[in-house]
Order: C-alpha cells, then structure tokens, then sequence
C-alpha cells in the first residue's frame, strides 16, 4: 500500500503510523531492497542539547557480549515463547518500537531547539525593549530640557526690554 513515502509522520506522530514505516522498512530489507538500514536521528538529552546519533536498524547485529557467551558455552536452548514466535512477533514489535523512540526522540530534541530559540528571541526582545525605552527616555529628556531653555531664554529677554 505504501511506496516508501510517508508524508506528516510526525503531525501527528503515533505507534501506528510509526508501525507502518518500520513494517515497510522491514519488507523492504527482507526483499532485498536494502542491505543496510540505519537510523539518523537527533537524540533529546534536555531543551537546549540535543546529539546526533547514528544507529543500525537492520540487519541486526549481534553484540560482541553475546558472542563471548556463546563461544564459552555450546549449549542448546529452549525457547519460551518459541523460536518462531521471537522471530515473527518480537523482534518486528521490538524493532516498531526502537523506530517508534527514534522518532520520538527527534520531536522531543525538535520541540526543545524550538523552544529554545524562542526563550532566546523572548530574552533579546527584552534587552532591544530596554535599549529602545532608555533611548526614548533621553530623547524626551532632551527635548524637555531644550523647552525648558527656550522658555527660561525667552523670559530673559521680556525681562530685559
């Protein structure tokens, strides 16, 4: 159903919209469209910070933990729940929701700088209304003290005829 465009994925961003891309994500590796998917995406650390962070989606890959402990044990393993049910129902559940944080993650770090960049605007536009009020408050105190000039110069000059 989908050709690989999922338009306003994030207006507004749900699991289930996030399900469908991760799914056809997924078809596409298992046909072969892809050899390699990676997620880039911007993780939320606070408001102001925000990292940049790389990680592989498919195929998925083995921890060097995980081939230490195998190697030191050949042992086999019964699956609870089974092995296919890990396969076809877990792992695309765990991947639609490591997707799904990805995306979330880039929001949160988006609406941050957002925010951000407005409590900065907010704060310059204070200090600009500050300079703005020192300079009007001058610019009047100037002109009252020239009237006040004018007026004192002009009585003088009554005064002296």
């Amino acid at each position: 159903p989908y050709n690989g465009e999922f338009v306003n994925l994030f207006n507004p961003l749900s699991f289930e919209d996030s399900s469908k891309a991760a799914t056809y994500i997924m078809e596409a590796f298992k046909k072969g469209t892809y050899d390699k998917v990676e997620i880039i995406y911007n993780e939320f650390v606070n408001a102001a910070t925000q990292v940049v962070n790389v990680e592989q989606f498919l195929p998925i890959e083995k921890s060097e933990e995980v081939d230490k402990n195998q190697a030191s044990s050949a042992n086999d393993y019964i699956y609870e729940p089974s092995k296919t049910y890990i396969e076809e129902e877990l792992i695309p559940t765990s991947l639609k929701t490591q997707f799904f944080k990805a995306l979330l993650d880039s929001n949160a770090s988006e609406h941050g700088a957002r925010m951000t960049a407005m409590d900065k605007a907010t704060e310059n536009a204070g200090e600009l209304l500050k300079d703005l009020r020192l300079t009007y408050n001058r610019t009047r105190q100037a002109a009252i003290t020239t009237e006040i000039l004018e007026i004192t110069a002009g009585a003088e000059a009554l005064a002296a005829k």
